[in-house]
């Protein structure tokens, strides 16, 4: 009964005029940078937390953050499917067979397929974060400053094994963000640290400054750099709505990627992609023609889509229940919650229940919007890949500098974020992913103010972290992941050495 309640709360909330409103913009806005190669939810997220400031209900910026980030988990799979070129990375999955069916003459099927599949899994896992986020809360009051130490080691640990590309610079990044969070006043002697006697670096790096920087500023050099090739040619459009044959063949593969992804969207660093991919897998090893995949099969389609939609959505659940992004657009989220006054965490249903419940019930309402857009719309969406990019870089960059200087009208903040987009630049020529380094960051005060915590209480004594039940477990699980993950690599190493020597 609590629950109904609780939703019907929700309900009310995310069908107040202004949030209705916030809400269509944020999912409309989400699906164009999903069509839009090189730009992203995380550089969106990004650039528009300073507006935040504006909104006189935390919840509805929060409402129109999130809609961003899973508006465009829509809009990837539309050019992936007609012009094989995916918007977001979780949609290159999507391309295989959806361009494929677009080729055949299938494309508004395949669209359709999408959508609805998208659709189905945004609201299963809207349930599943509804149901499943209070008992979680109830559990983390538990949580002492041991288990968080070890719970957020486990989380910085997880994104470095899902990081693609090397181990070694996944964790490189995640030390130089837990570094840079370090520079400032400490927590606990107002002792100003690592400034180099710089005034304005006393209350610590601007996080706006730096998710701005390395997310916005940093992909638009790099895109200057390597410019993307756009081919215009769209597949022509058929009937939008599959036919029976169709809607069989999705009905098992979307149930199935739901439930994977709504299970692997938990789990730090890219969950929503690797749920993507690992749905594809998984319908092409049960599947009894496997050999249709790649060559146009609907559950090619519609198990990745349902699978990168639902982890999207689960991924609130760490965010809101513990306070640990499982993502860099939730770090970014995480950052909103903070500048409104407001610390996600097990509390924060009973403190903010309006929030919360609004939140969650937002996401259903979002995603119903999202079919509506996304297959009327489907044009203008597509068109928009027209644009040439040295029309649209100079808007982003100038938006992004008001953006910032309206937070603290410093002019100091817009510098950093040009510091930070020459080093954001650096780093992803030198192969090393930003991602990491944001969640270092974000992560890297909750880490040290545990860990000095727990030093406190225990006088020093160290073993206490392995020897606690809950806190031993996290970090056992944490090690094992990182031997998982270092092992493959590892091996691939060698066999490259031995061959060279050879």
């Amino acid at each position: 009964m609590d629950l109904l309640n609780n939703l019907m709360l929700g309900l009310a909330t995310a069908f107040q005029w202004e949030n209705l409103l916030f809400c269509l913009l944020g999912v409309a806005l989400g699906t164009a940078v999903g069509v839009l190669p090189g730009i992203g939810p995380t550089a969106t997220v990004a650039m528009l937390l300073p507006l935040t400031f504006a909104f006189g209900e935390p919840v509805t910026a929060i409402i129109m953050l999130a809609g961003i980030y899973y508006g465009a988990q829509y809009g990837g799979s539309t050019t992936a499917i007609l012009i094989n070129l995916p918007g977001e990375s979780s949609s290159a999955v999507t391309a295989i067979d959806g361009h494929k069916l677009a080729r055949m003459g299938k494309a508004g099927t395949a669209l359709a397929v999408a959508a609805l599949s998208s659709f189905t899994a945004g609201t299963i896992a809207t349930l599943i974060l509804a149901v499943a986020a209070p008992p979680l809360a109830t559990v983390a009051l538990s949580f002492g400053a041991f288990e968080y130490f070890a719970l957020v080691i486990l989380g910085l640990i997880a994104s470095i094994a899902l990081a693609s590309g090397s181990t070694l610079k996944a964790l490189g990044m995640i030390v130089l963000g837990i570094l840079l969070s370090t520079v400032g006043q400490d927590s606990f002697t107002g002792d100003a640290r690592f400034t180099g006697g710089i005034r304005e670096l006393d209350g610590g790096l601007d996080f706006v400054s730096l998710a701005v920087g390395i997310f916005g500023i940093a992909e638009i050099l790099r895109n200057l750099a390597n410019p993307e090739s756009r081919n215009p040619v769209l597949a022509k459009l058929s009937r939008l709505w599959p036919n029976r044959e169709d809607r069989r063949a999705m009905i098992g593969p979307t149930l199935r990627g739901t439930a994977l992804g709504s299970g692997l969207g938990i789990l730090p660093g890219g969950g929503h992609i690797l749920a993507s991919f690992a749905s594809y897998a998984m319908e092409k090893k049960i599947s009894k023609k496997p050999e249709t995949f790649g060559r146009g099969a609907i559950a090619g389609v519609a198990g990745p889509e349902s699978a990168n939609n639902a982890a999207a959505q689960t991924s609130f659940i760490p965010l809101l229940t513990l306070g640990i992004p499982a993502h860099p657009v939730m770090a970014l989220i995480l950052a909103a919650f903070i500048i409104q006054g407001i610390q996600p965490g097990p509390t924060v249903m009973e403190t903010e229940p309006v929030l919360f419940w609004g939140l969650i019930a937002s996401m259903w309402v979002g995603n119903l919007m999202l079919v509506a857009l996304n297959l009327p719309l489907i044009g203008i969406w597509v068109r928009m890949l027209r644009v040439p990019y040295w029309a649209l870089f100079p808007a982003i960059v100038v938006f992004a500098a008001i953006g910032t200087f309206s937070i603290s009208g410093n002019p100091y903040d817009v510098l950093m974020v040009a510091v930070f987009g020459l080093l954001g630049f650096v780093l992803l020529q030198a192969g090393c992913e930003p991602a990491p380094l944001l969640l270092g960051f974000v992560l890297g005060p909750l880490l040290e103010r545990n860990f000095r915590r727990a030093m406190i209480i225990s006088q020093g004594d160290v073993t206490e972290f392995v020897t606690r039940p809950i806190s031993g477990t996290l970090l056992l699980l944490a090690v094992v992941i990182l031997v998982v993950a270092a092992l493959p690599r590892m091996r691939t190493r060698r066999q490259v050495i031995f061959a060279d020597a050879e």
